[in-house]
């Protein structure tokens, strides 16, 4: 980056941003940490609950005139944004790398996938549809109008923070609706203030957009039960979204809920499968970001005939990755985000070893870096199964045939993302179609999330569906108006409702 363009790097990420302005919080800042260092990037302002309701009232507020601009408006918005995201690249990229604990790689993939995020957004506005219904009332026209919902609440996790707050950022607003961003504490910058910077740079009027750094212990709970909100967006782990189900139906004004939960998902290699393709997308789906993503392959399923050659090319290729500093474009394993997550893993770790699986690729942690880990031989019902990994630890599970392959897939109590390998495309698709997941790869690894398609899961793995028309359909409400054109008469007498008339109270 030229000198000149380093001087209008986006500054004073030590505030929130309420109503279109920057301010201290009313709660004392928190060390923001690099992963790859452990050292502090700064400090980042923390909201309470007066900081709260200041955010929810600028966003109802300034909602309805939002919503009323022409389409055209509202997608110049987002379009500009995507051109400065290409203006900000490096920039962006750099806070990925030092915040999120990211790799260049894994940066460069947050990056362009957001900035489809916004080309997407700036094409919702006219997808915002309504419908005129057949009726049998006489003189009267049925319609339903699409629009949005109003306040929508955000709450963001660290994992993947720019992407997974962008996804329902950007298409909330795009329908309409203004917006209350809540990012994790250990991503405050990638997961909401870089937000903040784009689109008030874009021109996006104050109020539409406000973000709120801030512990959940503080202002968790009231983010959820605050009346504003009509939806909540919520990206994390079961029990944390199963709680905010409870708040969110408890509270004064129930809200209607959109979740991306946990996920157990499994790569399942057939005995037919080109194992090159195989190996390859196994570990590219179970060692990118650490682990550190709900659709990670969180086991792989392998069928017999071929289990000993799989697992032996898998591991020598996991010992291959290479693990180095934030500034190596080769390197594909980075930090653990913080010493909590990295205790899990060890847990882990320490599980499988308990559990006597062999160990075909691993080692011992440097600060936060974790070493790839391999076990083989993990039994069904043992020490890793259905636990939710999160973290560079490859179970490895052999499997009689296809149908017990099926069977270990669907045995979990998760439906998010899933992967099948095969040379018979058909029979691959059978294979995916019965798979108790959202969503389902023929021949690639479970880490997909195109702007245009459906993204979520089954059961314990979420609520509803993110990215285009799902988009639209998660952030607006269809409102019933009827139109009488001529008077009709109303049926006073019971009599007067004979079988096969069209008079009725409802029409």
């Amino acid at each position: 980056m030229s000198k000149n363009a380093e001087a209008r790097e986006y500054q004073n990420f030590d505030t929130l941003f309420i109503d279109g302005r920057w301010k201290a919080g009313g709660s004392k800042p928190r060390p923001n940490l690099n992963p790859w260092t452990e050292q502090p990037i700064g400090e980042v302002a923390q909201a309470n609950e007066a900081d709260l309701n200041a955010a929810y009232d600028a966003a109802t507020r300034a909602q309805p005139a939002w919503a009323a601009k022409l389409p055209s408006e509202r997608a110049q918005v987002f379009a500009k944004v995507a051109q400065i995201m290409d203006q900000r690249r490096e920039e962006i990229i750099g806070w990925i790398v030092r915040e999120a604990g990211g790799t260049l790689l894994k940066a460069a993939l947050e990056w362009k996938s957001v900035q489809g995020v916004m080309l997407e957004a700036a094409s919702l506005p006219y997808m915002v549809e309504g419908k005129i219904l057949p009726n049998d009332t006489v003189g009267k026209e049925s319609r339903v109008y699409r629009k949005p919902v109003g306040v929508v609440g955000v709450i963001s996790p660290w994992n993947w923070p720019f992407q997974l707050s962008a996804r329902s950022v950007a298409p909330a607003m795009a329908v309409g609706n203004a917006v209350v961003l809540k990012p994790a504490s250990d991503t405050p910058i990638t997961g909401g203030l870089l937000f903040a910077k784009m689109f008030e740079e874009a021109g996006l009027p104050p109020g539409i957009l406000n973000v709120i750094p801030g512990s959940g212990g503080e202002i968790g709970d009231a983010f959820v039960k605050h009346p504003a909100p009509r939806v909540i967006s919520f990206t994390g782990s079961t029990p944390v979204g199963r709680g905010i189900g409870k708040i969110a139906y408890e509270a004064a004004i129930i809200k209607r809920l959109e979740l991306e939960l946990g996920g157990d998902s499994p790569l399942v290699v057939l005995a037919d499968a080109d194992l090159d393709l195989a190996v390859d997308a196994a570990v590219f789906g179970k060692f990118l970001h650490q682990g550190q993503i709900c659709m990670i392959s969180n086991r792989l399923i392998v069928e017999a005939p071929i289990y000993d050659e799989f697992v032996d090319r898998y591991a020598a290729r996991v010992k291959g990755l290479k693990m180095n500093g934030p500034d190596d474009p080769e390197t594909f394993i980075g930090p653990i985000i913080n010493r909590d997550q990295l205790k899990s893993v060890q847990e882990t770790i320490a599980l499988a070893r308990g559990a006597g699986y062999r160990e075909m690729a691993g080692g011992e942690a440097q600060g936060l870096l974790m070493p790839p880990h391999v076990f083989a031989d993990v039994e069904p019902e043992g020490a890793l199964y259905r636990r939710e990994i999160f973290g560079p630890v490859a179970p490895v599970i052999r499997a009689a045939n296809a149908d017990e392959a099926l069977r270990i897939a669907n045995d979990t109590d998760y439906g998010l993302s899933s992967a099948v390998f095969t040379r018979d495309l058909e029979k691959g698709v059978r294979f995916a179609r019965s798979i108790q997941a959202g969503m389902a790869h023929v021949n690639d690894q479970p880490v997909n999330d195109l702007p245009f398609s459906p993204f979520g899961g089954e059961k314990n793995s979420g609520i509803g569906r993110f990215n285009g028309r799902w988009a639209v359909e998660a952030f607006t409400t269809d409102q019933w108006v009827t139109l009488q054109h001529a008077p009709r008469p109303y049926p006073f007498d019971a009599r007067i409702l004979s079988p096969g008339t069209s008079e009725s109270v409802g029409g």
